[in-house]
């Protein structure tokens, strides 16, 4: 009788919440990629064949947002599956409290080796999630996909497996040689300035991007050559590429990220999907395909019958934060994005000065003092430069009208119900997940604060 339980609790092991077999799982994040630049989501000139190759055996999230737009807070929200001002990890460099459950625990409690090469956590952090092996998380170090490809080839373990790789690629600093990109087939978006440094420094962008694409190909090719076609695969970005008002803003082209999952015969294929998911729904999500339950006490919540159509909708509004980097980039904001294609942030001190690496260390991208100089001329290059570093308190967009959302509409008399609906909601949420509104390292302040 013993040994017939023991034959049964060994089968249910390996099934998941509806009885179908566990999947192997495996997560590539790339670092610092704005959702707008791949061909996925409609860029024609940052070419990304492998996230195309994706989009066509899976699922495409068009409306995916992380919860903070750098990356200790992005990646500890993934890790926690909470917001950050409940798990701690709330400006740049700050790490999830200790007490708090990472998402490798879930997993290794359900039978899975879970498993992390390259940037996942940030950088020198990543062990401290809990991965029974970490490799290669250091500042670009780039060795860390091959070295994923090599260790997953040599692996002769039955146990399940959850593979995360985390490539540095397209973060800073960009490649030094751009190859055949050329400054001229270059297109600068409507909220940038467009001069030569520009798209020259644009070239050498869209070269990271391709190193990013090409090494998310090789992985997806071994992943399922070498764990078999159960296996659930997602892509992601843990927030926007370091240019104006994408890496450390809320607006869109720094929280709203690519988002891609492939399962074969349970997530359909080349279908694009407009739910409102948040990167703290990745974390229940794994859990629940790999045969778990939502975990009590989390913000998270899983996208699995989002993924496999069950579901056309997942959540109300996105809710994302910043707070800062250090004393480099110190400006706490918040946001609220609805699911009609609206977004209200709120600067929660307009008087300070909004700065970042962008703007005090030029040397890490090449462009800003173009754009600084250019300014002293063009009357919109000074338009570009005065909003990237001095904002208004409130903040109101209608992305489908307004994409790189220009014109802000919070003194906009039609659009007052929007915003008095928007400031209650974003009101609550902080009220919710007990958000002190502190501030992180010493501000620099502007002359006069931004109307």
């Amino acid at each position: 009788m013993k040994m017939w339980l023991s034959l049964l609790l060994v089968c249910v092991a390996g099934l998941n919440a509806v009885g179908a077999e566990k999947p192997n799982l495996v997560i590539f994040l790339s670092d610092d990629h704005t959702w707008r630049d791949s061909s996925v989501y409609g860029s024609k000139e940052m070419s990304t064949p492998n996230m195309a190759r994706l989009a066509a055996k899976g699922m495409t999230f068009d409306r995916a947002y992380v919860a903070s737009p750098s990356c200790a807070p992005s990646r500890a929200a993934l890790l926690t599956g909470l917001y950050p001002a409940r798990n701690g990890a709330e400006a740049n460099h700050a790490r999830p409290r200790k007490e708090i459950k990472k998402l490798p625990a879930y997993l290794q409690e359900l039978g899975y080796e879970v498993v992390s090469f390259g940037k996942v956590g940030h950088y020198a952090q990543t062990p401290e999630y809990g991965f029974d092996l970490a490799k290669h998380f250091k500042y670009h170090e780039d060795i860390a996909v091959p070295a994923a490809l090599e260790w997953l080839k040599a692996r002769e373990s039955d146990r399940l497996l959850c593979l995360f790789v985390g490539t540095n690629w397209p973060h800073v600093p960009w490649p030094k040689d751009p190859g055949d990109l050329k400054a001229e087939d270059q297109t600068p978006p409507p909220h940038h300035v467009n001069n030569l440094r520009t798209r020259e420094r644009r070239a050498h962008y869209h070269a990271a991007v391709k190193i990013m694409d090409r090494e998310l190909g090789e992985v997806f090719d071994l992943a399922y050559a070498k764990l078999g076609p159960n296996t659930l695969f997602i892509h992601t970005s843990d927030h926007g590429a370091q240019w104006p008002f994408g890496k450390w803003t809320l607006y869109d082209d720094g929280i709203r990220t690519p988002l891609i999952a492939t399962w074969p015969g349970r997530i359909p294929e080349n279908k694009r999907n407009d739910a409102l998911v948040s990167w703290i729904d990745l974390l229940p999500t794994l859990v629940e395909a790999a045969g778990g339950t939502q975990p009590e006490g989390i913000d998270g919540r899983s996208l699995v019958k989002v993924m496999t159509g069950e579901a056309a909708t997942h959540r109300e509004m996105i809710f994302t934060t910043h707070s800062g980097d250090g004393n480099n980039n110190v400006y706490p904001t918040r946001a609220a994005t609805s699911p009609d294609g609206w977004t209200y942030i709120r600067n929660l001190h307009p008087e300070f000065r909004f700065t970042t690496h962008i703007t005090t260390n030029p040397g890490d991208t090449g462009y800003w003092p173009s754009w600084v100089e250019a300014s002293k001329k063009d009357l919109a290059a000074a338009r570009v430069v005065q909003r990237y570093e001095a904002r208004p308190a409130e903040e109101l967009y209608d992305n489908n009208r307004d994409p790189y959302q220009l014109k802000n509409l919070a003194h906009d008399p039609e659009s007052h119900p929007r915003l008095e609906a928007m400031r209650k909601s974003l009101d609550e949420w902080m009220r919710q997940t007990g958000d002190e509104q502190r501030v992180f390292g010493e501000p620099k302040l502007l002359a006069a604060p931004a109307e």
